[in-house]
């Protein structure tokens, strides 16, 4: 696809939305069919982007790429810069996504993605998204009293850390109301305590008893029904919000330049990014990347024990396959992780314990424009027949638990990515191996670790053994956000000490004053609604008492 020269649009990936804009799209979430918002065009770099872009900051290198998707008629470019500014000024280092050499000799670098406020990923769309939110509100209630003004309820499920970055990101911020649903008991205590400790009025933690897919379930279901829609304005910061994926488009370009600046890295040398994932908005990023035109041989999707992904690109069936018992849907035996009723299993990297990932039909959509049409046909009869395929997909995976896509698909889509899978057992053994020996002292959260597993094992392809091959391996979270995992690796090692792990940040929260409500599975996303409705009354009551 060609780089635009007027204002880029978004479109549906289920084909019922078209000609929408920028603030459109961040401010809706999901589309009225049930579809992602996706570029029209993948925009192309500019001719001199690798020699003009090699040596500027973070946020001037987010503002460039940015601007390639956001036209100044929307944002104008002081304001962006501005907005920019602002959302990365929070993180703790001036890089804001560094990247460390982990494995000279088999050029294995590790992307910290963990800087930023809540210390995960995360935090490099959300302090971006909720900025953002912020300034599309500011300007549409200019001179706007009472119930007049526009008011955001914000809707978000979430596996561990999307909430609390999130949460840090819109709390306290004017006209929004946050809520953020996580199964109960199947976040790590510190990423629960994150969110629940947490205790401005415009944010409201609600802990369901079931698993994320069931949370994210409510969620569509939510953006799906009319009644609420009528009322209140949703938006989405769950990876299905476009810009939670443009945003982190950022840091493939700033570690490719990263690279460059180091003497073992040269321009013919194959790059791969090695991405944890589970709901495949991270790679995403990286795909839209290399569609831009950052040089990057492969992009090698790591799973757990949740494998959807993974037995997509062995099989072209993506099913959802319900787990009765370890060795069912591609299990390991032994690979430690227990199976839950609804198919998910509990791991040690519980941010990937997901059934099926939402973001994966905006890769689909992708897939389907190049194979099934030319480039001869009408573009707008190449886009609606991708939109059908995608629709006819996932009404499939909706009805029928998955589908199956042909070969022309499946080699397409193997020809931008790679999978690996990752056991628990796995998972251990590279937290241990790298504190112990690759880069000693070095500590990995269980996440990162299932990266550097499936970058170990690329590393031994043909095509991207060292010298010439180098894995760019992103690292998620940091290591104390998961410390039952850390503990039962390093446990007795040398050095270790969990004193040295645990910021300062961490020390005490668990025992802050906490605000949360339970959601009973049961109740349905009905249950839900009457929560969100009554909280965002009881607050746009609280405003008009004060007079704003």
């Amino acid at each position: 696809m060609a780089s635009h020269t007027t204002s880029q649009r978004y479109l549906s990936t289920r084909g019922g939305s078209y000609d929408l804009s920028f603030e459109e799209v961040v401010l809706k979430g999901l589309a009225s069919d049930g579809g992602l918002f996706i570029p029209e065009e993948i925009p192309v770099l500019p001719s001199d982007w690798a020699s003009r872009w090699q040596h500027l900051s973070f946020e001037d290198l987010a503002y460039e790429i940015f601007s390639l998707y956001i036209s100044p008629s929307e944002i104008p470019s002081a304001d962006l810069k501005d907005i920019i500014r602002r959302s990365y000024s929070t993180f703790r280092t001036q890089d804001v996504t560094p990247t460390v050499t982990l494995d000279e000799k088999r050029n294995i670098h590790l992307l910290e993605l963990f800087h930023g406020p809540t210390f995960a990923f995360k935090d490099v769309a959300l302090q971006f998204l909720g900025n953002l939110f912020e300034y599309f509100l500011v300007r549409r209630n200019q001179s706007k009293t009472g119930r007049n003004r526009e008011h955001l309820t914000v809707i978000g499920a979430t596996s561990g850390d999307t909430g609390s970055a999130a949460i840090y990101g819109l709390r306290g911020k004017k006209d929004v109301s946050v809520f953020i649903m996580h199964p109960h008991g199947k976040v790590s205590a510190i990423q629960e305590a994150q969110m629940t400790t947490v205790l401005d009025a415009n944010v409201h933690n609600l802990a369901v008893d079931g698993t994320f897919d069931d949370c994210q379930d409510f969620v569509k279901a939510l953006f799906a029904d009319p009644e609420i829609n009528k009322t209140h304005r949703l938006a989405a910061v769950n990876s299905i919000n476009w810009a939670r994926i443009l945003a982190q488009i950022t840091y493939y370009f700033h570690a490719y330049f990263n690279l460059i600046k180091q003497k073992s890295f040269l321009p013919a040398s194959i790059i791969r990014f090695v991405v944890p994932t589970g709901n495949f908005g991270d790679i995403l990023a990286g795909y839209f990347a290399k569609r831009m035109g950052l040089p990057s041989e492969r992009l090698v999707i790591a799973t757990n024990a949740n494998d959807i992904l993974h037995r997509f690109w062995l099989t072209g069936a993506y099913e959802k396959k319900p787990v009765h018992g370890r060795e069912a849907a591609g299990g390991e035996p032994g690979d430690g992780a227990q199976a839950h009723e609804s198919g998910v299993k509990e791991t040690l990297s519980p941010a990937m314990d997901i059934l099926v990932s939402s973001n994966f039909e905006r890769l689909l959509w992708f897939l389907a424009y190049e194979v099934y049409s030319t480039s001869s046909d009408p573009q707008s009869q190449r886009r609606a027949q991708a939109g059908e395929h995608v629709r006819s997909w996932l009404n499939a995976l909706k009805s029928d638990g998955g589908f199956r896509v042909d070969e022309h698909i499946l080699d397409a889509a193997k020809a931008d990515f790679k999978s690996y899978r990752v056991s628990d057992a796995e998972t251990l053994d590279a937290i241990k191996t790298v504190f112990t020996s690759i880069s000693p002292g070095y500590v990995l959260d269980p996440h990162s670790a299932i990266g550097i597993a499936a970058a170990l094992r690329s590393a031994e392809d043909e095509e991207a053994k060292p010298p010439s091959g180098h894995h760019i391996s992103l690292a998620t979270a940091h290591p104390a956000k998961f410390a039952n995992a850390v503990h039962d690796a390093l446990q007795g090692e040398t050095g270790y000490a969990w004193e040295k792990v645990e910021p300062r940040e961490f020390k005490g929260l668990e025992d802050k004053p906490r605000r949360v409500s339970h959601v009973k599975k049961s109740d349905g996303w009905e249950g839900v609604r009457r929560v969100v409705v009554a909280e965002v009354e009881a607050e746009l009551q609280a405003a008009e008492r004060a007079g704003e």
